[in-house]
This record gives structure tokens, sequence and C-alpha cells, in this order.
């Protein structure tokens, strides 16, 4: 059983800030505790813009405080997106969020992240694995 709190995370290497500086993101479950997937909690900033397009993995994010629009960038469909909205990129949808407010939200990537990504130049996070 494992049992692991913001307040473990906090500062340490599971603690991850954006190099763009749009975003943290406190890593819980990463793809060296062998359960298939990896849990973060992120923040992004108010009045940011971070667009992403995870061709490697599949995200489920679940909005728990702030607000933001999202944007489908292939179809152009844009998402208001608040507290108790969860919304899934199963088709690896190219996207941009922007927080209206501070974004806090919990998200499930399958295949776990190894919690060393960050977005690329096309916002893509490489697919990394666990050695052993």
């Amino acid at each position: 059983m494992i049992v692991r709190s913001f307040s473990d995370i906090e500062n340490t290497d599971r603690h991850v800030r954006s190099a763009s500086g749009t975003w943290e993101s406190k890593r819980i479950v990463l793809a060296k505790e062998k359960v298939g997937f990896s849990l973060h909690e992120t923040v992004l900033y108010a009045g940011t813009e971070t667009s992403m397009w995870y061709a490697n993995h599949v995200e489920a994010v679940l909005c728990t405080e702030g607000e933001a629009e999202l944007t489908n960038d292939e179809s152009g469909e844009t998402h208001w997106i608040s507290p108790g909205t969860m919304y899934l990129l199963d088709g690896h949808e190219r996207h941009t969020l922007r927080p209206k407010t501070d974004f806090r939200c919990v998200c499930v990537f399958n295949p776990p992240v190894t919690g060393r990504e960050d977005h690329d130049e096309n916002g893509v996070y490489p697919l990394l694995t666990e050695e052993g």
C-alpha cells in the first residue's frame, strides 16, 4: 500500500514545474510504481495558454478548482471547463487550455509517465520508460 500526501511531494523531484512557466504538477503516482497509470495534481496558471498534444498517452482530466476554456485544436470546438467537469483525450487530440483563474485538476495518464516529462516544441510528452 502506498500513502502519499501533497506535502510529501512538495519541492521534490515529483513536483515538476514546466519550462514554459504556465503550469506545475505534483506527480502522485508514477511509472515506477508499476500500476499501469500515473496520477497527477496539476495547476495551470490564470491568464496563460498551454497547447498540448499527447501523441503517446491518453489523458483524463478532472477539474477540481478554477475555470478554463478548452479548445480542440483539430476541430476548433471549444468547451468551458469548471469544477466537476472531466475531459478525456482518447483520440490524442491536439488541444489548448486557457485558464481564466488558476485551474487545478487531477490527471491520469496511460501509459504512465516517469515524472521527468515536459512538453516539447509540439506540446508532446516524450514516451519515457523506467529502467528495470
